[in-house]
């Protein structure tokens, strides 16, 4: 990884740190739950995305480097809040998927932070259990 990206990498951690303990009080803000890897304790993190029947649609902007991809490969069973209603559904990481296609398809405000922000996108889905 070069040094740029890691500054990238580092300067978007830490404003993330302080904005989203804000963000994810915010009732309609959509928020994506997993379990700690290590701590097995609930992690919330803000995410943008798009319900699209019954899956749930996202792009990391880290790709495996952001905490929450890590934490879903450990236990793939996490919870989306969606307009203030909680579901749960198995969290599935798609390589294999344009992330930059994927984006133009969801909410306009996150893809663009995503791709000013981001240096290894990974789109994630979550099958969401009806």
């Amino acid at each position: 990884m070069s040094r740029r990206t890691d500054l990238r990498f580092r300067a978007t951690t830490a404003f993330q740190r302080r904005l989203n303990p804000i963000l994810r009080r915010l009732p309609l803000q959509t928020v994506l739950e997993t379990t700690g890897r290590v701590s097995a304790l609930p992690r919330q993190t803000p995410v943008g995305g798009r319900r699209v029947g019954d899956a749930f649609w996202l792009v990391s902007e880290f790709g495996e480097r952001s905490q929450y991809v890590r934490n879903i490969k450990a236990d793939p069973r996490v919870r989306v809040r969606i307009r203030g209603r909680w579901h749960t559904g198995t969290a599935h990481l798609v390589p294999d998927d344009d992330p930059v296609a994927r984006l133009r398809k969801l909410p306009r405000v996150n893809g663009m932070g995503v791709r000013a922000l981001g240096t290894n996108l990974l789109t994630v889905r979550v099958d969401l259990d009806t």
